[in-house]
């Protein structure tokens, strides 16, 4: 390869600064091919003397030919103009050519820079890189971008000699580029040079705009396809089918039946796959062509699918400027690149008729649409559109709300039947006697009265609500409830796998994470420095000269170093130990800042009941209970959602400081940390009520304070179970229609309205010049998809509220089954219609999510067996009613649950200075414990310790009684259905069946060869013995004999032989026999 002065160099004027600039041309003999890689050297050489290549020349598209696969020339493919019309293009789905699919696109910012060229300067020719190949590059396009001023006269000398002009020196348009900006041009360059020598094929915008965004289209032919396909072992339907086996008898009438009763809620989607035949499915194998049902190369990877083929060859791409080992996500981390994502399947309107609607259009009608509530998910097509993570998603919720219909059912009955019963409830009945006149001590000291019990009517009988037998019996149930619903998520995940042919698939292998990457090349450079330095240092005597023993051990040892392999280096604990050390500490802190938060709240309850007790208005005092509650539960919502939204940052913060390696590890370490914040967040307050409130007030004349001014504070005169009910629905109504209507909605749409304010208004000439927005502008205005993690969060925080104190508020599953309808045409329409497609990601299951529920699961029977026993007063009911109740009812339970205090023993200024209710010697307060005139007075009684003991067996036996059922429910609902089972078993052995008669074919073929080829050898010449045959190769697939089965002569192991080697002309010349040849001899 010659390097020489382009001839129209010469007509290249110098500028006013003096730079003058040349144009090279690259002459290659004719016997020569051009291949990218040396295409990508080249540019990488010119870089380094400041001659910057450009983005690449507008070249004509040209026809592809498959069949110029293997070829070295077809690894160099096109870099072409934008299309100068939208028809042209497809709507935006498709190259110029109007035939190729996008499949990618990469996204990156022109910025706006001052110009140093003055207007007159405009003529003056750029620098180019002229390579002239042997024809194997098609004549250049006719495009004005393509080349600067002067460019016409360039490419018609040029035309008869094969020249492609390459930019040096100055972008496109005229103006300088900065040093950052040119650093992430050269970067593009090479990323996109190795992009093609990849296979793909690459088109950028022709008209380049001074600034904004600019696009570079991706086009994955079929053999990059074909060879990805195989590297992933993506799964495909083979021709072979079989028919599945029908139900009979009872069983296929109910089945029948039931296909009729769901069928209104069935989505106008049609089902391919879901007949009675089922195709085998098998690893895609450039060597099995012949046995795929491939009626279209276009389509026979669907968009998802050749998405994600692009994307793997981006992730693994290497670009050697970033001094980093993966591609686009260290492009995009590093700004080379703005974004990259692929194209959605056109708008989501319904413009044409409905029968010719894409996949976006049908799932925006049937899925994505509240109208659509009532229908069933088309999971198949969100998995098809939006791969199988996704698509598990979805199934999931959709399982989780299925199963909350028979839970709210349960929940509706518990709840009717604690109003049916609440009249004749006789606790309740005697609270609200006033005739039994209890007269109560003092809520807070000095300023507060003695009050009757029978002013807390209103809370026994709300309390009687939530708190009744039938709620131990939902506890049991919902404990149950969520173990069915895990067993039955795993038999639908299954299922699912088995339909979407993910059964035995192997993990990706990933890529270390760009912040990875960045760090171990510090510590690269910092061991190469410190390595370097003690080279060039070596050890001195006292009076500073170098000895020559150390000299030649220094020496000795530089030559040793230079001989060993380079160790694989890679993060230690060492090197994660300060962000180890900042995680600890800062999630303790975080849980310090949760439970000052809950301690703030407890505060102002205190205060302001103390201050509302004093008032002098008597409807302040009868309402203060109510007020203090709602007002403080409204505080907590408020706190919880703000700190919601700070442990979501920190948590991601703090993952980053970890340095995880790949995006798995980051995404779990993420999900405990987001978990373990919010669910302290959203549960403290909750946790307080339920099992500390009320606990440690103390008692009349010994009570607790908080600063020595202010007694804690006390449950209510029913119970705190109600108080807990009140906490529980009020923070999940509030949180889920605040987080649904404010966050998931109002946020998106105001963060679009910003972006659409940010870009300034065209003027109306610059409105009439515009084309109409192609479909990678449209779908580069949407927001970018972020992961699941918030999605599953939000469920997995629902799925706490519904099981860990369901014992408290029976309606709460009702009302996660209102939310969830909504949730989900809510997610929906935000993946369809407001999010940029996602790279379909294959998953097996919903991973670490599945490990949270099954330990919430398990959490919510301790939870519920200590709601049920310590804060409910179901354990002090049956005690009384079985061993201290005379006529064996309830009446007589509230004074048995009452203590007597005499009021003498206040102490000073704690008494009420004046009553309303005349001379008061002794007053009651809710407690077990002696009465004044016992020797051990106001000290726990024997019935403390009955019910104590009573509670702490209905925990053990409550737990034990449910982890028995759990078990049961486990082991009888199997995780593999039966029907699975067999099609598993069945298309097994089909496809061995399958591979066993194919290998036949082969060797009856190949045999018929032989035997023809021995024919034409017999009639030229009489062959001697043990030569009729051809001598085989090494890697020959056919026994060594003149025949199979013969004996003439040792055999040699035969290996699978590949179709495509028979499936060629067999060439009449006779070929030269070779005992090298690495090919089976025809």
């Amino acid at each position: 390869m010659a390097l020489n002065r382009s001839p129209l160099s010469a007509c290249a004027e110098p500028w006013s600064n003096g730079a003058w600039f040349s144009q090279v041309s690259t002459a290659l003999s004719e016997s020569s091919s051009i291949h990218s890689d040396a295409l990508c050297h080249l540019t990488r050489d010119f870089s380094a003397i400041s001659l910057k290549p450009m983005p690449y020349s507008a070249l004509d598209p040209g026809g592809y030919k498959e069949e110029s696969w293997a070829e070295e020339s077809q690894s160099f493919l096109q870099v072409v103009g934008a299309p100068s019309s939208p028809e042209a293009s497809g709507d935006g789905l498709y190259f110029c050519d109007g035939q190729r699919k996008v499949d990618y696109v990469l996204v990156f910012h022109q910025r706006r820079h001052g110009s140093l060229r003055s207007p007159a300067m405009g003529s003056v020719a750029q620098d180019q890189l002229s390579i002239v190949s042997n024809g194997n590059f098609p004549p250049p396009a006719g495009s004005d971008a393509a080349a600067g001023p002067g460019g016409s006269l360039r490419r018609e000398e040029a035309a008869s000699a094969g020249e492609v002009f390459m930019e040096l020196g100055i972008a496109r348009g005229g103006e300088p580029l900065e040093a950052a900006d040119h650093e992430m041009h050269l970067i593009r360059q090479e990323f996109e040079a190795n992009l093609l020598e990849a296979g793909l094929e690459v088109e950028r915008d022709s008209e380049t705009k001074p600034h904004g965004p600019s696009f570079t289209r991706i086009h994955a032919p079929w053999p990059v396809l074909c060879r990805e396909a195989e590297f992933l072992k993506i799964k495909v339907p083979t021709k072979q089918s079989y028919e599945l086996k029908e139900e009979s008898g009872f069983g296929s009438r109910m089945s029948t039946m039931w296909r009729k009763l769901k069928h209104p809620f069935q989505p106008n989607v049609s089902h391919p796959d879901h007949g009675s035949t089922k195709f085998l499915s098998h690893c895609f194998s450039r060597d099995k062509l012949h046995m795929y049902n491939i009626t279209s190369k276009d389509t026979f990877f669907d968009n998802a699918t050749r998405g994600r083929i692009v994307y793997e060859i981006l992730r693994r791409t290497v670009c050697v400027r970033t001094c980093q080992t993966i591609g686009i996500s260290t492009l995009i981390a590093k700004g080379a690149y703005d974004s990259a994502f692929p194209l959605h399947d056109g708008d989501f309107k319904v413009t044409g008729h409905l029968e010719e609607r894409n996949d976006r259009q049908v799932l925006f009608e049937e899925w994505a649409r509240y109208s659509a509530f009532y229908k069933y998910q088309p999971i198949d097509l969100v998995r098809k559109y939006f791969g199988e993570k996704i698509g598990l998603y979805f199934a999931w919720l959709g399982v989780y709300t299925q199963l909350l219909i028979p839970a709210s059912i349960v929940g509706i009955i518990v709840f009717g039947y604690g109003v049916a019963t609440v009249d004749t409830n006789i606790p309740s009945l005697e609270m609200c006697d006033e005739r039994l006149n209890f007269t109560m001590c003092p809520l807070c000291d000095g300023a507060c009265d003695y009050w009757h019990l029978s002013t807390a009517c209103g809370t026994a009988r709300a309390s009687h609500l939530f708190d009744n037998p039938a709620t131990v019996f939902f506890a049991i149930f919902m404990s149950l409830w969520a173990v069915l619903f895990l067993e039955h998520w795993k038999r639908r995940q299954i299922s699912l796998s088995f339909s979407w042919d993910l059964t035995g698939i192997e993990e990706d292998e990933e890529h270390p994470r760009p912040k990875y990457e960045t760090i171990l090349l510090q510590k690269r450079q910092r061991k190469q420095k410190k390595k370097k330095k003690k080279k060039n240092e070596p050890e001195k005597q006292k009076d500073g000269t170098v000895t020559g023993k150390d000299r030649w051990r220094q020496k000795l040892l530089s030559a040793m170093s230079a001989g060993v392999p380079t160790v694989i280096e890679k993060l230690t604990w060492k090197d994660r130990l300060p962000g180890y050390f900042m995680n600890i500490s800062s999630i303790l802190f975080m849980f310090g800042l949760t439970f000052s938060a809950v301690f703030g709240v407890i505060i102002y309850r205190i205060t302001v009941s103390a201050l509302m007790a004093m008032s002098p208005d008597p409807e302040t005092k009868s309402n203060v209970r109510v007020t203090v509650t709602a007002t403080a539960v409204i505080i907590n919502l408020v706190v919880i959602l703000i700190l919601d939204e700070i442990y979501g940052a920190v948590a991601l913060w703090l993952t980053e400081l970890e340095i995880p390696k790949t995006e798995t590890n980051f995404e779990e370490r993420l999900i405990l940390k987001a978990f373990l914040l919010k669910f302290m967040n959203a549960y403290a307050p909750i946790f307080y009520v339920a099992f500390f409130k009320g606990r440690f007030a103390g008692r009349p004349g010994s009570y607790v304070y908080v600063f020595n001014n202010y007694r804690m504070e006390e449950c209510a005169p029913g119970g705190c179970l109600i108080e807990l009910c009140i906490q529980l629905s009020i923070i999940m109504l509030g949180k889920q229609l605040i987080q649904n209507n404010i966050f998931e909605i109002g946020i998106p749409k105001l963060k679009k309205l910003i972006r659409a304010l940010k870009e300034k208004e065209p003027t109306q000439k610059q409105k009439d010049e515009e084309r109409p927005p192609q479909q990678w502008n449209l779908d580069y205005a949407l927001a970018p998809f972020e992961g699941l993690t918030p999605e599953y969060m939000e469920m997995i925080i629902q799925f706490g509220f519904v099981s860990l104190f369901v014992a408290s508020f029976p309606l709460a599953p009702l009302f996660a089954l209102l939310n969830n309808v909504i949730e989900i045409r809510l997610d929906a329409k935000k993946f369809v219609t407001e999010l940029r497609r996602p790279v379909a990601a294959r998953a097996k299951d919903i991973g670490i999510w599945y490990n949270i529920l099954s330990g919430m699961g398990k959490l919510s029977v301790i939870i519920n067996a200590f709601v049920i026993s310590f804060t409910s007063d179901f354990i002090p009911r049956l005690v009384y009613q079985y061993m201290y109740s005379q006529t064996g009812t309830m009446h007589g339970f509230i004074d048995h649950t009452l203590s007597f205090f005499n009021v003498s023993n206040f102490k000073p200024g704690t008494a009420p200075p004046y009553s309303d209710h005349g001379d008061i010697t002794v007053c009651r307060y809710k407690d077990y414990r002696e009465p004044p005139w016992s020797p051990d007075a106001y000290q726990l009684s024997k019935q403390y310790w009955c019910v104590l003991s009573a509670r702490l067996a209905f925990v053990i036996l409550f737990q034990n009684l449910v982890m028995f059922l759990s078990l049961i429910v486990a082991w009888v609902i199997p995780d593999v259905p039966k029907t699975i089972v067999e099609q598993l078993k069945r298309e097994k052995k089909l496809l061995v069946n399958l591979f066993l008669q194919e290998e036949k074919e082969k060797f009856q073929l190949i045999q018929s060869l032989f035997v023809k080829d021995a024919t034409l050898h017999s009639k030229g010449q009489s062959p001697s013995t043990g030569q009729a045959f051809p001598i085989l190769g090494r890697y020959s697939t056919l026994p060594s004999g003149p025949m199979a089965g013969e004996g003439g002569g040792p055999r040699v192991r035969c290996r699978a032989a590949s179709f495509s080697q028979f499936s060629e002309k067999i060439s009449s010349s006779p070929r030269k026999e070779n005992t090298n040849s690495k090919h089976t001899a025809v």
